[in-house]
C-alpha cells in the first residue's frame, strides 16, 4: 500500500479530511514494512485514531511509529504474528532508525563523490596535489580583494575636503559686470626649476628661430600676454563656451595672473570686451595649443557675441616648439608632461582635464563652487608654466649646448637652427648631440655632415660619415656608405672609395638603380684608366 495513503488514513488528514498533522519537515524516505507495521496499519484503517499532535516530526516513518503507539495504548491489542504490541513497535523504531542512518551515509556519499568529481574536473583527485593555475588563480583573487579592502579603508578614513569659497570677486567696469580673481607673483618665483621672469630675458631673435616665425623678432617681449582657456568641451565649435579666460602678463618683474570667469550663461559680452581691452595693450599671445584651440574659439565667441574681435596679435605657440624640440625623447608634447620632465615641477592633487567641463556644469546646477577651484588653481599654473617654459627653451637655444642636457634635445636644438637658417648654430648642436653616440649620435653626425657640405667642407663632411659609420651596428650602414659615394664622386672626384662605398650601398637602392650606379662608376674608372 502506498505511504502517503498509508498515513493519511492513520492520521484522517487525507483528501478532503479538515484536520492535519503539525508536521514542521516532512522528507520523504524509503521504508521497509514489517508485516507487523502492516498489519497495523490495516487494523488502523478499521478503527481509525486521533492525529498526532506531537511537535518536532521529521518523517513520515516516525509519523507512522508514533500512530501506532497511540492506537496500541489505546486498545491494547498485540500484533499479528503473536508479537506484543511493545516488541513490534521496538522492531518497528529500529527498522527506521537503521533506514534514516542508510540515507544519510548515501547523502555523505553523494557529497564526497561529488566533492572528487569536481576537484578531478578542475585538475585533480581531492586528495592529489592541487593544480598551479587553479592556486595562481586563488592567490590573485585574495591579493586584490585585500587590496580593494585597503583601498576601501583608507577611502573610508580620509578626511572629507573642506569647502572652499570660490575666489573670485563681482567687479565692475564699463562694460558691466566682470567676475575676476587675481594674483602676482614675486619676481624670484619659480615654477619647478625654470624662474617665471627668464621669460622676460628672452631675445626677440632667438624666440623667432626657434617659433620659425620671422616676425617675432620686432615683438617686445616685456608687454607679451600669456592666454590660457578653460572650457566646457574640447570639441571647439559655436557650442562650447570658455568660461575661464586666464590672462599673465608682467608689471615690472612680477607678474600678475588674472582670470575672467563666467558665473551664468550669457554674459560673456562684458568678459570679452575686458580681453579685448587686454589684447590691444599687448605686444604678443603667448599660448600653448592657443593657435588651433583657444584663439579661434575666442574669436568665434566675439562673434557671437556681438563684440568687435580685436586685431590679431603675433602669437607665439610653444606647442609648436615643444613639438620639434623634444620629438625624439618619444613622450608626447603634453604640457604637464613637459612641465614634470623638462622643468622638474610636479603638481600635487591637480583636476584632470577630462573632469573639468563637468565641475562647471555642477556650477551651474546650484553647487557652492568650491569644486572650481582647483579649476582656477590648475588655470593659474598653466599661466605660470607658459612663461617658465618660454624662459627656459631659450635660454637653452641660446647656449648652443655649451651647459649638460639631453642629446636628444640637443638634436632637436639643432634641426630647429638648421630649418631656421642658423647653420653654425646648428653645427654646434649637432656635435654636442654626437658625443652620446648611438641612434642619436649618428643623426646629428648626418646633420652635421649635411651642413659641412653646404658650407663647402667635404673633407670634414666625409669624416663625420665615417665616424657616423662607428656607432651603426651591422646591417645599419647602408645609407651612410650611399651619402658617402655621392661626396666621393660629385664632390671629392674620388672614384675608387665612391666604388667602393656604392657596393656596400645595395640594400637601400632600387636593384636598376644600384646598378646603373656601379655600371656608370665603372665606366669612369675605366676612361681614368685608358
Amino acid at each position: 500500500m502506498d505511504l502517503k495513503r498509508k498515513l493519511s488514513r492513520l492520521t484522517n488528514a487525507g483528501p478532503g479530511s479538515q484536520a492535519r498533522a503539525p508536521v514542521n519537515t516532512v522528507a520523504v524516505a524509503p521504508v521497509v514494512e514489517t508485516p507487523a507495521v502492516e498489519a497495523r496499519a490495516q487494523d488502523a484503517a478499521v478503527a481509525p485514531i486521533p492525529p498526532v499532535e506531537e511537535a518536532g516530526t521529521t518523517t513520515i516513518a516516525e509519523v507512522l511509529v508514533q500512530a501506532l503507539r497511540k492506537r496500541m495504548s489505546m486498545d491494547g491489542e498485540g500484533t499479528d504474528g503473536g508479537q506484543p504490541p511493545e516488541t513490534a513497535l521496538r522492531t518497528a523504531q529500529a527498522e527506521v532508525a537503521d533506514r534514516e542512518a542508510t540515507r544519510a551515509d548515501g547523502l555523505v556519499d553523494l557529497r564526497e563523490e561529488a566533492r572528487r568529481r569536481f576537484a578531478a574536473k578542475r585538475g585533480g583527485a581531492a586528495d592529489g596535489p592541487a593544480d598551479p593555475r587553479v592556486e595562481a588563480l586563488r592567490q590573485m583573487l585574495s591579493f586584490w580583494a585585500e587590496r580593494q579592502g585597503t583601498a576601501s579603508a583608507r577611502k573610508a578614513v580620509a578626511p572629507a575636503p573642506e569647502p572652499r569659497a570660490l575666489p573670485v570677486e563681482a567687479r565692475a567696469t564699463p562694460h558691466g559686470t566682470v567676475h575676476v580673481a587675481e594674483q602676482v607673483y614675486a619676481p624670484d618665483h619659480r615654477h619647478g626649476s625654470a624662474p617665471v621672469a627668464a621669460a622676460l630675458d628672452v631675445e626677440a631673435r632667438l624666440v623667432a628661430g626657434l617659433a620659425l616665425h620671422p616676425e617675432l623678432e620686432s615683438v617686445d617681449f616685456t608687454r607679451m600676454l600669456m592666454l590660457d582657456t578653460e572650457t566646457t568641451g574640447l570639441a571647439g565649435g559655436t557650442g562650447t563656451v570658455p568660461f575661464l579666460v586666464g590672462l599673465g602678463w608682467f608689471e615690472g618683474r612680477s607678474m600678475r595672473v588674472q582670470q575672467l570667469f563666467l558665473r551664468r550663461m550669457g554674459e560673456e559680452a562684458p568678459m570679452l570686451r575686458l580681453l579685448a581691452e587686454r589684447m590691444a595693450s599687448s605686444s604678443c599671445l603667448v599660448t600653448y595649443n592657443g593657435k588651433s584651440f583657444d584663439w579661434p574659439l575666442l574669436r568665434t565667441r566675439f562673434v557671437l557675441n556681438r563684440v568687435p574681435v580685436p586685431k590679431e596679435l603675433p602669437h607665439l605657440d610653444l606647442l609648436h616648439c615643444a613639438r620639434r624640440v623634444f620629438k625624439h625623447r618619444g613622450e608626447g608634447a603634453r604640457l604637464v608632461h613637459l612641465e614634470s620632465k623638462v622643468l622638474g615641477h610636479h603638481r600635487v592633487g591637480d583636476v584632470d582635464g577630462s573632469q573639468i567641463p563637468e565641475l562647471y556644469f555642477r556650477f551651474l546646477r546650484g553647487t557652492d563652487g568650491s569644486e572650481l577651484v582647483p579649476v582656477l588653481e590648475h588655470n593659474q599654473k598653466d599661466l605660470l608654466l607658459l612663461a617658465a617654459l618660454m624662459g627656459d627653451l631659450v635660454r637653452r637655444f641660446q647656449s648652443e649646448g655649451s651647459e649638460q642636457q639631453d642629446p636628444r634635445d640637443l638634436l632637436g636644438f639643432a634641426q630647429v637652427a638648421e630649418r631656421a637658417g642658423d647653420a653654425a648654430r646648428a653645427l654646434t648642436f649637432a656635435k654636442a648631440a654626437a658625443e652620446s653616440g648611438g641612434p642619436v649620435g649618428i643623426e646629428a653626425l648626418v646633420l652635421a655632415s649635411r651642413l659641412c657640405r653646404r658650407s663647402g667642407d667635404c673633407d670634414t663632411a666625409v669624416a663625420h660619415l665615417q665616424r657616423a659609420l662607428t656607432f651603426a651596428k651591422p646591417g645599419q650602414g647602408a645609407v651612410l656608405h650611399l651619402s658617402l659615394t655621392k661626396l666621393y664622386e660629385h664632390s671629392l672626384k674620388d672614384l675608387p672609395r665612391a666604388l667602393y662605398h656604392a657596393r656596400l650601398a645595395a640594400p637601400v637602392e632600387l636593384p636598376e638603380d644600384h646598378q646603373l650606379r656601379l655600371e656608370r662608376l665603372e665606366r669612369r674608372l675605366s676612361r681614368q684608366g685608358a
